[in-house]
Formats: structure tokens, sequence, C-alpha cells
């Protein structure tokens, strides 16, 4: 069984969601309860996915399941620092664009 771990925190009035080791089909219910959970703790939910070295369709699953209840709730959940194999599948998907934390051009307009 591979080994996840999910760490929610609260900095500066965000809920951030720190992700390690690998996010498969085992791991999913506990990744949306911690996403869904985030969201209702703050405005702004930053996943931090420094230490996530796999995920699958079901961390993808859970990730957008995350974001549409943050868009429900006038929130927003966002993926930082995607590396290797994990910022391939979010690229590959189309999530790593839809989470992307907003650049200072989208915060103008």
């Amino acid at each position: 069984m591979a080994q996840f771990e999910v760490k929610t925190s609260e900095v500066d009035g965000r809920a951030v969601v720190a992700l390690a080791g690998e996010c498969d089909l085992a791991c999913r219910e506990e990744l949306t309860s911690a996403l869904l959970a985030a969201v209702d703790l703050a405005p702004v939910v930053v996943v931090d996915l420094a230490a996530l070295r796999f995920i699958d369709s079901s961390g993808i699953h859970a990730l957008v399941a995350g974001h549409h209840a943050a868009q429900r709730q006038g929130r927003r959940l966002q993926v930082v620092n995607a590396a290797g194999v994990v910022a391939h599948v979010l690229d590959m998907t189309g999530v790593g664009d839809l989470l992307a934390p907003p650049t200072e051009t989208d915060m103008a307009a």
C-alpha cells in the first residue's frame, strides 16, 4: 500500500493542505474530506504538492471535487509546487491550468 499524508494548516488567512507520498484510489476519500474541510475553513485553499510523488485519476477527481466545492461557496482552491510526474499529470488533464494560482494579470482584470 502506498504511503500518503495530508496535513492542513492555516497561514495568513488561507488553508494550506500539504500532500506527501502517493495519491491513488486508496486515499481519495481522505483527500476529498481534507479538501472539503479546508474549503469550509478559509476563502482560499492552497494545495501544496511539493512532497507528492504520484497522483492518479482518483487524486485528480478529489482536487476537482474540492475546486467545485470552493466555487459553490465563492471560494478558491489552487495547487502549487507540482513537479515531475505530478506536474505532468496535472498538465495532461488540464487540472494544472484550472487550479493554477491567479497571476498578477488575472488580479488586475
